[in-house]
């Protein structure tokens, strides 16, 4: 059976990566794992992390890198564990130490690719604050596509505003945090020869078939990749 590929996927806040890692999951038929629906899961199931990360999240505060660690090992040892049949990460590793902790649960199973989805600050900030949300069922609009009424959500006839943490100054904290922690992720898989750079402007149907080029392109060249 042709092994599915093992992927992270990386880039800026508002870049499309949790949309793009869905699809992609569908196309290749993996997994994907969300960090914040691994965090849900994880607390609803009642595990030692997933119990720990919700404490931390429901005072506010950021998830620590043991903790985030732990769940996604918990996560890759459980039952019916992605590592063998291929997964793609949307949200972790954030920083050099989680992308070495990676290698390390994955116990001898290369990565295979991480992908920098790579759109500029500029576009990025129009994106994200331009955002609006649903304040009761969390559907997503933009200023550039609201909902049929105004700002009433079409989803749930909820109040449908812009988040706290999506105004240009948070936006532009986020962003200098990604320069700060995230980019030396990316030094760390461009060292081990496995990252590659997809152009995340366009339409997503656009996007999406630059990713599906840089995967196939890869495995092509890598014929190992395609077996355990």
């Amino acid at each position: 059976m042709t092994q599915g590929p093992r992927l992270v996927m990386l880039g800026k806040q508002g870049a499309g990566k949790g949309t793009q890692a869905a699809r992609l999951a569908e196309h290749y038929r993996i997994v994907h794992l969300s960090t914040g629906d691994l965090f849900r899961a994880a607390a609803s199931a009642g595990t030692r992390f997933g119990l720990e990360a919700k404490a931390y999240m429901d005072r506010g505060e950021l998830v620590p890198d043991d903790v985030t660690v732990g769940l996604v090992e918990e996560r890759f040892t459980a039952h019916g564990s992605p590592l063998q049949g291929g997964f793609v990460l949307d949200g972790f590793p954030r920083n050099r130490n989680q992308a070495v902790e990676l290698d390390r649960v994955l116990d001898g199973l290369p990565l295979d690719l991480a992908i920098d989805l790579d759109v500029p600050r500029d576009v990025v900030l129009e994106r994200l604050a331009g955002r609006r949300v649903c304040s009761r069922c969390s559907a997503v609009y933009h200023v550039d596509m609201p909902p049929s009424r105004p700002w009433i959500c079409d989803v749930c006839g909820g109040d449908v505003v812009q988040r706290d943490d999506d105004t240009e100054e948070a936006i532009s904290r986020r962003l200098e945090v990604y320069e700060e922690e995230t980019v030396p992720v990316l030094d760390y898989y461009r060292r081990l020869g496995k990252l590659a750079v997809a152009d995340g402007v366009g339409t997503g149907d656009d996007v999406f078939e630059r990713l599906v080029k840089v995967i196939d392109d890869w495995r092509s060249s890598s014929p190992a990749s395609a077996n355990p």
